[in-house]
């Protein structure tokens, strides 16, 4: 049985692509639940690095918490206003914990061979830096020796490139959710003008989440949206090989 998806509405999903906006402003009417659980759950389906879903989703609908938030995220209009806040974290660290995961969880039984050691053993070598990075220049090494033979993946190296490693898939989700919030007829903005201290105290967030973006979520006020929307050229920004 074929496991690809069906062919779906391009007009609807053209719509929901054109008509997202950031918007600075709502009516602070509540977004249902419901609604808010389903753009979050879309979320965890975007596609992610080895499947180690480093990402963490902050959902914050208390009006206490709301209302520290705003001045955190400089007194925006966005934060303010929002019926819902949702603060994408990433966890670097976590991704021996989550490759153990897959090898209990994947689907398919028995776990083709090649999957197992993709899980026990390779991922070791593309994720591992050793404490502090220690092992960085050792991996460096080893990896431009056999970079000379043959193609292979040389990131990430440092804990700070394992970071970007992870904020990269943290951003399909995120688009994920703003995409699926616009589709429920609401309306998002994506921050990242905040004091990233301040919002790690209001969330108590652990030490080893790293804030990729705030999430402000609702329904847009008529002067929520400043201007109409303008993008460079296609020409200047695609370029065709």
């Amino acid at each position: 049985m074929s496991t690809l998806p069906p062919p779906q509405d391009i007009v609807v999903f053209e719509h929901v692509i054109r008509s997202r906006r950031s918007v600075r402003k709502f009516t602070g009417e509540s977004i249902p639940e419901e609604v808010v659980k389903a753009c979050i759950e879309w979320g965890t389906l975007a596609p992610n690095s080895s499947n180690l879903q480093t990402w963490m989703f902050h959902w914050v609908r208390d009006e206490g918490l709301k209302k520290q938030l705003g001045p955190a995220c400089l007194g925006q209009n966005a934060a303010k206003t929002a019926s819902d806040i949702i603060a994408v974290t990433v966890r670097p660290n976590i991704w021996r914990k989550h490759a153990r995961w897959n090898l209990e969880h994947f689907p398919r039984k028995p776990m083709p061979k090649i999957v197992e050691q993709y899980y026990s053993k390779l991922t070791y070598l593309l994720y591992g830096t050793g404490p502090f990075g220690i092992l960085a220049p050792l991996k460096w090494l080893f990896l431009t020796a056999v970079g000379l033979r043959t193609a292979i993946i040389r990131e990430p190296l440092t804990p700070i490139g394992r970071r970007l490693w992870a904020v990269k898939t943290a951003a399909l989700a995120c688009e994920n959710i703003m995409l699926g919030f616009r589709a429920h007829g609401y309306d998002t903005c994506p921050m990242e003008g905040y004091d990233r201290n301040r919002v790690r105290r209001i969330l108590k967030l652990p030490r080893d989440q790293y804030i990729v973006m705030l999430i402000a979520a609702g329904v847009a006020s008529p002067e929520g949206v400043y201007h109409e929307q303008y993008r460079l050229p296609t020409e200047e920004v695609v370029v065709r090989h």
